[in-house]
């Protein structure tokens, strides 16, 4: 399976603390990251795109479970 699959399915078991808790540790990381990018250029840029995607992941799958889906 693809990366993408895998982080779905692992989502599939949490609660929605669990997620706000995860989306909002996530969203600190991006600040470091895009801070640290501004300052000096990150290895690898693509990070910053894979993490943004893993926070609207993370972001449907909450509300997924705010509306009962």
């Amino acid at each position: 399976m693809s990366k993408k699959h895998d982080f779905a399915q692992s989502l599939q078991g949490l609660s929605e603390a669990d997620l706000k808790v995860k989306i909002k540790e996530d969203e600190m990381r991006m600040k470091k990251l895009t801070f640290a990018h501004a300052i000096a250029p990150l290895e690898n840029p693509q990070s910053i795109r894979a993490l943004r995607r893993d926070i609207a992941r993370l972001k449907t799958q909450l509300r997924k479970t705010q509306i009962g889906a």
